[in-house]
């Protein structure tokens, strides 16, 4: 880190302001999938925080940011819940088990990518090609802006005041008929409703209540059944009901967004000495707090979204005595099946993020990051991550656009965002709370605008069909499905697209040599794709006895046209007729020669292509045009 900080080429100042500017555009996002994930806020900001720090340090792309991203957290929701329902089926059942098992999902989600890292897999991301980069941008400009339009909403409360859930109805467990609630198998009589009331008729006492469709435990206050025309149903959890802003409220949350915005944009004009992003969140929080807005702020987030808030200290000391943390684990190969599938899968889409969005810093710093050395770090910090109760991460391109945006460029801007991060949770969160959301959607609405590729729309008609189709389809796989399903969508469709152009290039023109020999001199690569094509230029039952193969402007590609050569070759001998293959290169002749011992006597060893001489010996080349024959 002293070899970094003496580094003249880094401009502290910017990168200090820079990471502070991020670690408060962070916290909102990272609260708001820890919702998502159904996990207290503390964990995910923890989590971002120890794998936003390793990375930073030991990352191979200096200025990238990494946190407790969405496109990780949505992956574990079922596990979280189904973990939930597991604990509670134990010889001494544990409550919110499912937390335990995220723990164990990150530290092997990290392993995994360590392993990655360590077998270089991290140099595949070259073959993304550009058309789905510029998808992956777009796609993913226009979830975190249907992110931000979700701040609009506030949540819709229930008969107890508390955040009403989203239940769905599952089986049907008791039926109600006149009033009265009925076992389904014995048809005994359990409940008997009185308008809202939910009465036990062994004790006489309410324990449910019913509210617009939903069934609630009158001691726990939480939902347990829906309502419906046969009776009571179990439900399944999809999540906190919410509604639009109305009337002042909104008003206020727009106009602090628009004036944000204004800043952000305005600023760099007249100075560039202060971050823009930065400087707008302070004065629209100073304007709030001064005049006392009707504006909801971060610790209104917070609270409202049901998680613990930011005075976490008890809580991270907690998680870092290891021994409780993991003790109610079980270790077993029963766990490792059962979190197995979501730790690849998270791995896999972190990796997929990360190294794209360090692309994206390449082009935009026109630098190179080391995609290896990215992996590990990754790994690392979630593994760190996961042993001390945190939650996993990945690269988040919206936070690193808008570090880059703000002058952060080395390592100084991530190790600060971490820092500040931890520093708000510990110590300064009653003077974050009061940050008022606006001005962070203000910002992350410019980020969207900076991270669009509006240059898309210009060169869509200019670039081949292929390549649009795949810049449209990862840009709407990506909202609609997940990052690493649309990656892989568009190389499938990008590397189809090539193999087809590439299937219609071969070509094979024939002459006759004086001693009546057929030549076919093959051009273009011979690969699956081209099987069909390159089979429909030989005429096997009128060609005369004696016929050559020429592949001096081709090659031999793949297993498949290993197989289509063999059965020609048979073809040609069934036929009772002589075939010979020349002027292949010493990679496809170790190649035939390992598939099959029937090409040692087809191929022709002798080189008599002036281009091989030159190659393999230029001095023997001859030294005038003239000496060539045609």
């Amino acid at each position: 880190m002293m070899k970094y900080i003496r580094n003249k080429k880094i401009n502290i100042k910017d990168d200090t302001l820079a990471g502070i500017t991020v670690s408060l555009a962070m916290i909102p996002e990272v609260v708001a999938f820890a919702f998502v994930a159904q996990i207290s806020p503390i964990v995910a900001l923890f989590g971002a925080f120890v794998v936003g720090l390793i990375s930073a340090i030991f990352g191979g792309r200096p200025g990238l940011i990494s946190g407790a991203a969405g496109a990780v957290a949505v992956i574990f929701v079922n596990m979280i819940q189904e973990g939930h329902a597991k604990g509670l089926l134990f010889d001494q059942p544990v409550e919110n088990m499912g937390y335990f098992y995220l723990l164990a999902a990150v530290v092997l989600m990290g392993v995994i990518q360590v392993i990655a890292g360590l077998f270089k897999l991290g140099k595949f991301v070259r073959l993304i090609p550009h058309p789905v980069m510029m998808g992956f941008v777009n796609g993913l400009a226009i979830v975190i802006f249907l992110a931000q339009l979700g701040m609009f909403k506030e949540n819709k409360k229930d008969v107890f005041g508390q955040n009403m859930r989203k239940t769905t109805s599952k089986e049907l467990v008791y039926n109600v008929a006149n009033n009265q609630v009925k076992d389904k198998v014995s048809d005994a009589v359990l409940f008997t409703i009185n308008g809202s009331s939910v009465v036990n008729i062994a004790t006489n006492k309410e324990v449910f209540t019913i509210s617009e469709g939903q069934v609630f435990d009158v001691k726990t206050k939480k939902v347990v059944f829906n309502i419906g025309e046969e009776g009571f149903y179990t439900v399944k959890d999809s999540g906190v009901v919410k509604t639009v802003m109305q009337g002042e409220k909104l008003y206020t949350m727009i106009a602090l967004v628009l004036l944000t915005m204004l800043i952000v944009w305005g600023l760099p004009k007249l100075t560039k000495k202060v971050p823009a992003a930065l400087t707008a969140i302070l004065i629209v929080t100073f304007l709030s707090i001064a005049f006392g807005l009707n504006s909801i702020n971060v610790g209104d987030f917070i609270r409202d979204g049901g998680g613990a808030g930011l005075n976490g200290i008890d809580e991270i000391s907690k998680k870092l005595n290891l021994m409780d943390l993991w003790s109610n684990l079980p270790f077993n190969l029963d766990t490792l099946k059962f979190i197995a599938p979501y730790a690849f899968l998270a791995a896999s889409v972190g990796l997929i993020e990360t190294l794209m969005t360090m692309n994206l810093v390449d082009e935009l710093t026109d630098s190179r990051g080391n995609g290896n050395k990215e992996c590990v770090a990754q790994g690392a910090g979630n593994i760190v991550s996961g042993l001390f109760g945190g939650t996993g991460g990945c690269g988040m391109i919206g936070q690193t656009v808008i570090n880059i945006n703000a002058g952060g460029r080395g390592r100084l801007s991530g190790v600060t965002m971490a820092v500040t991060l931890l520093i708000f949770i510990l110590f300064a969160d009653k003077y974050i709370e009061q940050v008022p959301i606006a001005a962070l959607v203000g910002v992350m609405f410019m980020m969207v605008i900076e991270t669009f590729a509006w240059s898309s729309f210009r060169i869509i008609k200019k670039i081949p069909v292929a390549d649009a189709c795949v810049l449209i389809i990862v840009s709407a796989v990506t909202v609609f499905f997940d990052l690493a399903i649309a990656v892989f969508v568009g190389v499938i469709i990008s590397a189809l697209s090539f193999a087809w152009e590439n299937a219609k290039k071969i070509r094979a023109r024939k002459r006759f040599k004086p001693d009546g020999t057929k030549v076919y001199e093959i051009w273009g690569p011979l690969f699956f794709g081209s099987i069909t094509a390159f089979n429909e230029k030989f005429d096997i039952k009128n060609d005369p006895d004696s016929v050559e193969i020429d592949f001096v402007e081709s090659r031999i590609s793949d297993h498949s046209a290993l197989e289509a050569l063999f059965v020609l070759v048979e073809k040609y001998q069934a036929a009772g007729k002589s075939i010979k293959l020349k002027h292949l290169s010493e990679d496809c002749k170790v190649l035939m020669y390992k598939a099959s011992d029937k090409f040692h006597n087809v191929i022709i060893e002798d080189v008599e292509d002036p281009r091989y001489h030159l190659a393999a010996n230029p001095e023997a080349f001859p030294k005038s045009l003239h000496e060539y024959e045609f």
